[in-house]
């Protein structure tokens, strides 16, 4: 019946009249996506509950020892819990948000994280990443590209992150004051290769 209702122009022009009331109903469906389900972290493991987290969100995770993107939550691999390790996470045009970064907290081999496009993450996201002790061993390459919300103080939050290599900066307009930056991270980090591309 539904099908058969959006199937009619009628009936989607009636829903595109209504912008407000479909961002508030994207912002609490996304909401929804980022609910953090404790109990399935127990029951299925900090990798495999992540996972669904990051792909019912619209994110990409690479598992270690694989050079494959899984990106489709129902071909999620089935297996001995444990098994699959994300080792990568490319999190393009993905809604995740704050709300979920508790999926984080137990996976011990992540080692890169892509932000793209992400019009959720601000700076308490990067503030959380870094302050995620598993993270702040694990975490060798970031990216961080046009997510607006982001402004000097999450790029600088990040140099609790013990052992990243590799930090690339591109087409944040919240980051105002963009040599002060680079020198807090640079004098914190002197080993850190930080590519920018900023205006």
């Amino acid at each position: 019946m539904i099908l058969t209702q959006i199937a009619n122009p009628a009936f989607r022009s009636r829903i595109w009249a209504r912008p407000t009331s479909c961002r508030s109903f994207w912002g609490w469906l996304n909401a929804v996506f980022n609910r953090v389900d404790y109990e399935r972290i127990k029951d299925f493991g900090p990798d495999r509950a992540a996972s669904e987290w990051l792909l019912r969100c619209g994110a990409k995770v690479r598992y270690q020892g694989f050079d494959k993107w899984q990106h489709d939550y129902n071909g999620l691999p089935s297996g001995p819990l444990g098994k699959y390790k994300i080792q990568a996470i490319d999190a393009t045009d993905s809604c995740i948000m704050y709300s979920g970064f508790d999926y984080l907290d137990g996976l011990k081999h992540l080692e890169e994280i892509k932000l793209c496009k992400c019009i959720y993450i601000e700076d308490a996201c990067l503030e959380r990443i870094s302050k995620t002790d598993t993270l702040q061993e694990s975490l060798r390459r970031l990216e961080i590209i046009s997510c607006g919300n982001v402004s000097d103080k999450g790029i600088i939050a990040l140099h609790s992150l013990r052992n990243l290599e590799y930090l690339f900066l591109s087409d944040l307009p919240g980051i105002r004051q963009k040599e002060l930056t680079v020198e807090l991270l640079q004098k914190d980090k002197p080993s850190l290769n930080l590519e920018l591309d900023l205006d």
